[in-house]
């Protein structure tokens, strides 16, 4: 069964001095957060920003995705804690999405997470859409 999410965002004025806002749709969870460009390259001032919505999609989406990796080698993971860190360069775009994970894991060799966390970002969705277009990088720790 497919499913479509939707969100939408409202920019007022030119890109350096304009400003906007962008609400979750689907979930309401969130609604009319600021984003300006000075919060997208320099300082987010409280402000979001696409590259920090893409890096919080890319995050949630890995660790749904190695969890799953996990349980089918018959190791569901007790925690895991994922972190994406993206990065926008004025003038290029969208060059890397930093994958970083600590897992807590029973029975599992740093080696065979190692291997896991790897299939688990060819089964990321996000990670998927990224892949072509940026580099996509990770590192990965269990947690002993």
């Amino acid at each position: 069964m497919a499913a479509t999410r939707t969100a939408s965002a409202t920019w007022n004025g030119d890109l350096f001095s304009g400003n906007g806002t962008v609400s979750a749709d689907s979930s309401g969870v969130f609604t009319d957060q600021a984003v300006t460009w000075v919060a997208r390259t320099e300082d987010p001032g409280g402000k979001t920003s696409p590259e920090e919505l893409v890096a919080a999609a890319h995050a949630s989406c890995y660790a749904m995705a190695l969890s799953n990796t996990m349980a089918e080698a018959g190791h569901a993971p007790e925690r895991l804690n994922v972190t994406a860190a993206v990065t926008f360069v004025p003038g290029t775009g969208v060059t890397k999405s930093a994958l970083t994970v600590v897992g807590t894991v029973s029975g599992l060799t740093e080696e065979r997470f190692d291997e896991l966390a790897n299939v688990g970002v060819q089964g990321c969705p996000i990670s998927n859409l990224i892949r072509g277009n940026a580099e996509i990088t990770l590192d990965a720790t269990l947690k002993s």
